[in-house]
């Protein structure tokens, strides 16, 4: 009976026991979970993981902590006696957080050369920022522990984060190693990567202007968005003030807790005539070349009388007028036209009242008037943008929808999701909510908004040969209820090509100082850079076609570039330009030369020309 139960338990029920003896005997030592990198449209690191050691200590190997604790302490800066009385606690493992915790790859080769007993060094890592605060307010941070805390971080921890690899140590209960048992390694799991549809030079390029922006006007935030209207891809999402998402603590959480596209609600101002401009075409109650509108400076709408920004008024003028003079008496006429209940649901339409479904953590809704409280004074000023509340992204998918055809498309910010193998788990395509308006109206509204930049408020952001199209925004502020006196946000909203739009650009700038606070004045310039900055990224060239801007009293003097390739210095002092000209090389033929052909230039530029040999 004995040799037959010695038999069963060391022969049959081997395997079992040992598991059993094996988890009494492990110590676990973790190895920190490889979270998933955030990437960009292009496989451009945005986010990405760095080597940061751990220490843990095990008390009962060690006879001489005193001596342990002051060699460790100097390598990782920590007070002696704090590091001894942690070293000393009645634990089988310690460990020796946060001091001890995330240490540089130098200290960790620095203690693994004392040799100290006891002392186990943990692989872990930390985010890695190679952008700086590049994309801050979006992207967000992960916390002490490598979770989530804000932004694309939190909103996509449980894909980011993987199980972390560990080494097991096998000791007795007073944690002295076990040599009959062999150390073991168990493997874990990395967390998978996500691809944005944010383009990096792109957001690199809006930056940039925003926190010039911001020091110019000395404002208290800009913002901007980037999307492609074809198909709803944000490209840029960027918001300023921003902060080092490294060291989050030293930020003030009213930045980092706030993603300023989708979070910030405000009166959209003038922005948001063009919805109540797509209804009307839509609906066929205004004709933009061949109706007309007198502007005496206001309106009368029971018994308010609601002013134009323009204080005299803009006069008899057509409708396409109307839109390039951002005429508030004149969409408020539309607006009538119109009537409450079309009115209200086309807004609805367009999807402002609800949120875009971007996935974006923190997005608002905004707030419109109720259908009961939609009295006659309130569609009013609703057709001018005043008296509801908006959020930047509504606002950028309502433009998208009424410039490319009618459709109204969900913004969205992934793109792609992969494990660590690079394999595509998951991928997200465009997706259509509903057709809003029809090509031809949506034609007409193109039409209109190019004419904006050539011809009316916003022709600061006009870019020869882009066809740029926009609309300007001048929203007063509102502070607990009432009306703030001399405080606003300025915006403006463009886009390129104009028969053909690839680009949406929106820009918002809270409380500019230093200006007149016009959208036009400070937002639209801002927009005209961006976009001559961006265009080739999207593989927009320059194309014929374009309403020509006109020239208005103190615009500057601008000519086309005459086409000088070919001609020798002879034939070009025959001509008898006024041009300056300024030449480049030793031979006589005219090669190319920059400015180029046709292009628009200021009467006292230089034209560069660069010479070959015959």
């Amino acid at each position: 009976m004995v040799v037959g139960k010695l038999f069963h338990v060391q022969i049959i029920k081997h395997e079992w026991l040992k598991a059993r003896a094996e988890e009494n005997w492990d110590r676990e030592i973790p190895f920190g979970a490889l979270r998933g990198e955030i990437n960009d449209r292009n496989g451009q690191l945005i986010v990405g993981n760095r080597l940061a050691p751990t220490l843990y200590y095990m008390p009962s190997q060690n006879k001489e902590p005193e001596k342990a604790a002051a060699a460790i302490a100097s390598v990782i800066g920590m007070d002696k006696d704090k590091l001894l009385e942690k070293m000393t606690k009645k634990a089988y493992m310690v460990k020796l957080a946060p001091e001890g915790k995330n240490i540089t790859q130098d200290q960790a080769d620095e203690i693994a050369k004392l040799q100290i007993d006891g002392l186990y060094t943990g692989v872990d890592f930390v985010r890695n920022y190679p952008n700086g605060e590049l994309l801050s307010r979006l992207i967000g941070f992960t916390g002490y522990d490598g979770d989530g805390l804000a932004g694309i971080e939190y909103a996509y921890d449980e894909i980011l984060k993987g199980t972390g690899d560990k080494i097991r140590l096998y000791t007795d209960a007073r944690t002295i190693p076990l040599p009959h048992v062999d150390d073991s390694f168990e493997t874990g799991k990395n967390g998978a990567s996500v691809e944005l549809t944010i383009d990096l030079e792109m957001q690199k390029a809006v930056e940039r202007e925003l926190q010039q922006a911001l020091e110019k006007f000395d404002a208290a935030s800009a913002l901007a968005i980037v999307m492609n209207p074809k198909t709803g891809e944000i490209l840029v999402l960027a918001s300023v003030p921003s902060f080092d998402p490294a060291n989050y603590q030293n930020a003030d959480p009213s930045i980092y807790n706030r993603n300023l596209p989708v979070w910030m609600t405000f009166e959209p101002g003038s922005t948001f005539k063009i919805v109540t401009l797509a209804a009307g075409l839509e609906e066929g109650v205004i004709d933009l070349h061949n109706q007309h509108f007198n502007d005496p400076g206001y309106t009368m709408v029971a018994n308010a009388r609601l002013r134009c920004w323009k204080r005299e008024g803009h006069g008899h003028q057509t409708f396409l007028e109307v839109v390039e003079n951002s005429c508030n008496p004149g969409f408020i006429e539309i607006g009538r036209r119109l009537g409450g209940e079309k009115l209200d649901k086309y807004i609805r339409d367009f999807g402002f009242g609800e949120s875009t479904g971007s996935g974006i953590a923190g997005e608002a809704k905004g707030i419109l008037f109720s259908q009961k409280a939609f009295g006659p004074v309130e569609q009013a000023t609703t057709a001018f943008g005043q008296g509801i509340s908006v959020t930047p992204i509504q606002q950028v998918q309502a433009v998208a929808a009424a410039i490319n055809g009618g459709y109204l498309y969900k913004p969205y910010i992934i793109k792609e999701i992969k494990n660590d193998k690079g394999e595509t788990i998951q991928s997200f395509e465009p997706e259509m909510k509903r057709r809003v308006i029809s090509e031809e109206t949506s034609a007409k509204v193109r039409e209109a908004l190019e004419s904006v930049v050539a011809n009316g408020s916003g022709r600061n952001a006009f870019n020869d040969g882009l066809r740029v199209g926009g609309k300007t925004g001048t929203a007063q502020k509102v502070v607990n209820g009432t009306y703030s006196d001399g405080d606003y946000i300025v915006s403006f909203i463009g886009f390129t090509p104009a028969d053909d739009p690839e680009l949406l650009v929106y820009i918002a700038v809270d409380s500019p100082k230093n200006s007149i606070q016009f959208g036009g004045v400070i937002a639209a310039p801002i927009v005209g850079r961006i976009i001559e900055e961006i265009a080739p990224l999207a593989g927009i060239e320059k194309r014929e076609g374009q309403i020509e801007k006109e020239y208005r009293w103190g615009d500057p003097l601008t000519h086309r570039a005459p086409d000088l390739t070919g001609m020798t210095k002879g034939m070009v002092g025959r001509q008898l330009h006024t041009y300056r000209i300024q030449w480049h090389g030793d031979g006589e033929v005219i090669k190319y030369q920059m400015p180029a052909p046709d292009s628009l230039i200021m009467v006292d530029d230089i034209i560069h020309v660069y010479t070959e040999e015959e």
